[in-house]
């Protein structure tokens, strides 16, 4: 029962006997403990090192135990020491990790201080995100552009997504409307469905972002080579501009469903429309397809196919036309 202020059962038992039968010596500690002379005698010095019994008044020869009351602030008291000393250990060693990454920051050039932090590297960014993961508390917001995932990523996340889940963390993650052409990415974003994270997909995402609690982002500061590095955002003000950036873009999203209903043969698909707002902007067909997900070849495809319906001559005519017959809407 004393355990955690340092009496182990064997020195308690001892204890508890000496209290309840003060003149008892040692052979009847024996007996009433059922333990050997050794241990007993163990158990004594162990109790006078605690201060806990001292030699009778009047007889040196017999041990008397201290009463209950002072005997918990004696042994409450030691444990405030050594939890001091713990807290002085574990400031010691903060500081010694504070002073040995202000070390290694200041053999990089490109490292930050404060509420923005550069990241180089895959390592560094998985680094990050294992301890946002760790530490998120109630929801978890992703753009997850790209296009299909691969089969390794897929399957390692999924124990992690199951222990977040099981933490009561929200999960929400848009996907590029792109991935429903893998069918492994479609089973993956099903899945996700399955176990309660809320997937919707979109024609195209601006970049690689995670949010964990409105509190901490991390962004990839390379759209086209998410690998390269991350910027990992604090600042309050920041983050309320992403928070805004997520909300609004799923709130455009779609409801992903692996049996989405396909558009009227007339219609222009979501992923279309996108394509024409891109060409009305100059985009060239690389830059279309890294921002669906999608091959060069299947960018190509869908800008020639759009060029024939609307009867232009060039990319970016066709977006020119779609603009001036209002097929963007409101």
């Amino acid at each position: 029962m004393l355990d955690a202020l340092g009496l182990d059962p064997v020195t308690d038992a001892v204890y508890r006997a000496m209290l309840a039968h003060p003149d008892d010596g040692v052979s009847e500690l024996c007996g009433r403990t059922s333990l050997a002379e050794g241990a007993v005698h163990a158990a004594l010095d162990r109790l006078s090192e605690m201060a806990l019994i001292r030699p009778a008044s009047g007889d040196t020869r017999r041990l008397h135990a201290v009463r209950p009351h002072l005997a918990m602030q004696i042994l409450l008291a030691r444990k405030q020491a050594e939890v001091a000393a713990q807290q002085q250990q574990l400031e010691e060693s903060r500081a010694a990790a504070v002073r040995l990454i202000s070390e290694f920051a200041g053999e990089d050039p490109g490292a930050s201080r404060g509420d923005v932090e550069h990241l180089r590297g895959l390592d560094n960014i998985r680094d990050h995100l294992a301890v946002m993961n760790r530490t998120v508390e109630s929801q978890l917001m992703t753009f997850a552009p790209g296009g299909p995932q691969t089969p390794d990523n897929m399957r390692n996340s999924r124990p992690l997504t199951q222990e977040l889940l099981g933490r009561g963390v929200a999960i929400r993650t848009i996907y590029l409307d792109s991935i429903r052409n893998d069918p492994a990415t479609v089973a993956h974003a099903d899945w996700l469905a399955s176990v309660g994270v809320q997937v919707r997909a979109v024609p195209s995402l601006p970049n690689r972002m995670i949010i964990a609690d409105c509190r901490v982002a991390i962004v990839a500061t390379d759209r086209d080579d998410t690998a390269d590095g991350a910027v990992v955002i604090r600042t309050p003000g920041i983050l309320a501009t992403l928070c805004s950036l997520f909300e609004t873009t799923w709130q455009a999203a779609e409801p992903f469903t692996s049996g989405a209903r396909p558009p009227a043969e007339e219609a222009l698909t979501r992923q279309q429309h996108e394509v024409l707002r891109l060409l009305a902007q100059g985009a060239t067909d690389e830059t279309v397809a890294k921002r669906l997900g999608v091959s060069p070849r299947t960018a190509r495809r869908i800008s020639t196919t759009l060029m024939a319906r609307l009867g232009a001559r060039s990319r970016f005519q066709a977006g020119v036309h779609a603009v001036q017959r209002g097929l963007f809407g409101n």
